[in-house]
């Protein structure tokens, strides 16, 4: 089944996607709270005419949790999911989590990174006497009591956030730590292996922001320290590390949703950019121990199956015939490693676009993944579970965009069509595309969140 989401950020009025995240999120309270525009209702029944199946809604901690540790106001999120449920369509609910302060994540040149708090404090009391992990299973227990009569039903998927972004990572390209947590663990590991030295500090040689990996010699793909013992004893550190961060959390949300008729997932970033040097710089930075002699996914796809997690993986719009020279990227090659580790381990994947704004011949791209992962020719090859497409706003809707994307709809194959898509009383439909051959008909089901 391919399953189509919509990002619907545009939910929170006159608030774009970056103003709502981190801390910044506090600030969408007031709005989230107004009643939702008549728009949305009619951007809904597009949708839904379209052949679209569900929606994307993206929950803030900063906006549930507001006022008080363990004093969850839902409201704003129960009068959406209620009003995409009488639109006919499914949620796929994404948590996304802010930062405190005090547990940020802070880079070696003390700036603080405010999208999510740093994965060394996960078993620290650091909120108000608590662990992040057991402020996450609050959370997640107050919206499995307050959404029970729409999970299974209307909300089908959860994607738990373990990141930046929602995506297992470090926040930055170039590598990050918390100041103080962060550089504890390290030099605990570094005692215990008998190197006390290499727990002073992070890689003194790796490059700093907006520069080339080659500007270091850490990365250098001929003699660069990541290829060292040093190198790999540091790696091996940072990317269990958030390896560790992940199975925590995915661990808790199994534990508190994994009996419901929902499907939990985590997101996985496809860091492609220098994918086609030996050292892979933008993978190790982020925390994916991922270069051309060290296979880095089969530990994390591994890590999503004990925990009976999908996973999401973005990108899957980019061609590497598109990418700037300079980059050295190949979108494809690194997004088919990924999806063969989650073959291998039986991870259903959900792909998404990188951007709505990207080249025409993105749908195309979207496409060819989709129809390869469907045919699944290959004991490699896995089939691609859902879809998400981002995202939803006032360009989807364009002259520019809208029927470039109805189009792309329209060029699907289709087994059926649901009921809900046949004429409504007063005749109002969009069609789908001319009725297929039997040779044609592939099984397909979409939905929108």
């Amino acid at each position: 089944m391919i399953f189509f989401y919509f990002l619907f950020l545009s939910w929170l009025p006159g608030r774009s996607p970056s103003a709502v995240r981190g801390a910044s999120c506090r600030r969408g309270l007031r709005l989230q709270h107004r009643k939702p525009f008549e728009g949305h209702r009619r951007g809904l029944k597009a949708l839904k005419l379209l052949g679209v199946d569900g929606v994307e809604l993206p929950v803030w901690w900063g906006i549930v949790e507001k006022e008080a540790m363990g004093k969850y106001d839902w409201s704003g999120y129960l009068a959406l999911v209620q009003m995409i449920q009488d639109s006919g369509l499914l949620v796929r609910a994404s948590l996304y989590t802010h930062a405190d302060p005090s547990v940020f994540f802070t880079d070696r040149a003390g700036n603080l990174h405010r999208e999510c708090l740093s994965l060394s404090a996960d078993d620290l009391p650091v909120l108000e006497g608590k662990t992040p992990l057991e402020v996450y299973r609050a959370l997640l227990q107050s919206f499995r009591e307050t959404f029970s009569s729409f999970l299974g039903s209307t909300i089908t998927d959860v994607l738990v956030g373990l990141g930046p972004d929602g995506e297992l990572k470090y926040p930055s390209m170039p590598a990050s730590r918390n100041r103080n947590n962060m550089l504890g663990h390290l030099k605990l590991h570094a005692e215990a292996t008998g190197n006390h030295f290499w727990g002073l500090s992070g890689p003194h040689d790796a490059p700093s922001y907006n520069q080339s990996p080659d500007s270091g010699t850490f990365f250098k793909d001929a003699g660069g320290s990541w290829e060292t013992p040093y190198g790999d004893f540091f790696l091996s550190w940072y990317s269990g590390h958030l390896l560790a961060h992940g199975d925590r959390v995915l661990s808790m949300a199994s534990a508190v949703l994994g009996d419901l008729p929902v499907q939990i997932h985590g997101k996985l970033p496809v860091m492609h950019a220098w994918s086609k040097s030996r050292s892979h710089p933008t993978e190790l930075a982020a925390g994916l121990y991922n270069t051309v002699n060290r296979d880095g996914y089969d530990a994390i796809a591994d890590m999503f199956a004990r925990n009976s997690c999908g996973m999401i993986l973005p990108s899957m719009d980019l061609a590497d015939e598109l990418q700037p020279a300079a980059l050295r990227a190949s979108p494809e090659s690194l997004l088919s490693q990924i999806m063969r580790a989650c073959n291998k381990h039986g991870v259903a994947v959900t792909g998404e676009n990188s951007s709505v704004r990207g080249p025409p011949e993105g749908f195309v791209k979207i496409r060819d993944t989709l129809s390869r992962g469907r045919r699944a020719s290959s004991p490699e090859e896995p089939v691609i579970a859902k879809f998400t497409y981002q995202r939803m706003g006032a360009y989807f809707f364009s002259p520019e965009h809208f029927p470039a994307f109805t189009q792309f709809v329209r060029s699907l194959e289709w087994s059926e069509l649901h009921s809900d898509d046949l004429p409504a009383a007063g005749g109002e439909t969009i069609p789908l595309t001319a009725a297929p051959s039997p040779k044609e008909i592939t099984t397909r089901q979409m939905q929108t969140a």
